[in-house]
């Protein structure tokens, strides 16, 4: 890359050539993973997306050809709930190394009852934080072998007004599925900034970034047929929240950013420009309870407990 592309200013619309780079995002078939893979597909990068349901993932592999024709795309079965089928979801890759992994597969429930995963977990914990951390392990000698790879976690700005209860992760004494959810992606995101502390002490090649969408609102998102489709009917009437808020595709922006920009670091924290709600991406000041490292250290070992994975994920 030239020094006059190197430092030219971030455009979300010309984005970098990633030609030859390989990345993963996890649940790519909807929502702002589906607007990460299409805007990642137009650098010319093989990605990958990580969901349950093929139908779903052929859906979006549409969508995204229809708009980039050229597009590399396919499909890993991948079950975040079900942490016993990691590590074949990851051997199924059939890939010698991984440029960047996007930790963006997320549940979020509206109501009461709690749900639990086969494993015995709370649903949103364990798909939102366990299964990405799980899956981690299995991905760290790929993400190892690449030149720069790098581990890009989406969190949520919900995360901001949460603490975590270290004595109660599953909310089993109190559940309350909004302020679980908003747990769930705090756990997301205090993990971003641990693993960068570790990573950095193993001087390792792999960076990890945390970043969030925003406010990101349905109603606000361009239609991709048939991933999703928004009627005028409903822009109509989110209009007024555009000047706060915005869409999908623009909360993928920060995401993206975190990816492919040369000049992230590891245990930045990326998001929209006003007031962290919408715009152009741009480094936030990490908020101290996101970085707290005893906190994060008690989450991870109870984390790994809970997985039953290596100390170190295994990065060495």
């Amino acid at each position: 890359m030239s020094s006059a592309t190197r430092h030219r200013p971030w455009d979300v619309r010309r984005l970098p050539s990633a030609e030859g780079s390989t990345f993963l995002v996890t649940g790519g078939n909807a929502g702002i993973g589906y607007f990460a893979a299409e805007q990642l597909a137009a650098t010319g990068a093989h990605v990958v997306l990580g969901c349950r349901d093929r139908a779903k993932a052929d859906a979006a592999t549409a969508s995204i050809r229809s708009r980039v024709p050229e597009a590399r795309v396919s499909h890993l079965r991948l079950d975040l709930a079900d942490l016993t089928s990691l590590k074949a979801s990851v051997s199924g890759l059939g890939l010698d190394r991984l440029d960047a992994v996007v930790h963006n597969a997320g549940v979020a429930l509206d109501d009461p009852p709690r749900r639990e995963t086969a494993d015995g977990h709370e649903l949103m914990f364990a798909t939102n934080h366990l299964g990405h951390f799980a899956l981690t392990q299995w991905l760290a000698p790929l993400l190892s072998a690449a030149p720069a790879g790098r581990v890009v976690t989406v969190g949520s700005f919900a995360a901001r007004s949460e603490r975590l209860d270290l004595d109660d992760l599953q909310s089993t004494r109190d559940y309350r599925p909004k302020r679980t959810y908003g747990r769930s992606k705090l756990a997301q995101m205090s993990f971003g900034f641990a693993l960068d502390r570790r990573l950095r002490a193993l001087d390792s090649t792999v960076l990890s970034v945390v970043a969030h969408p925003g406010g990101a609102l349905d109603s606000l998102t361009p239609s991709r047929p048939p991933v999703r489709v928004t009627t005028p009917g409903e822009r109509l009437r989110a209009l007024p929240a555009a000047l706060l808020v915005q869409g999908k595709e623009a909360g993928a922006w920060p995401v993206v950013r975190a990816v492919l920009d040369p000049q992230v670091r590891g245990g930045d924290l990326w998001g929209p420009r006003v007031f962290g709600l919408r715009g152009t991406p741009r480094r936030e000041p990490v908020p101290a309870h996101m970085a707290d490292a005893d906190v994060a250290a008690r989450l991870w070992a109870a984390s790994g407990e809970l997985t039953g994975t290596d100390p170190d994920l295994g990065f060495r």
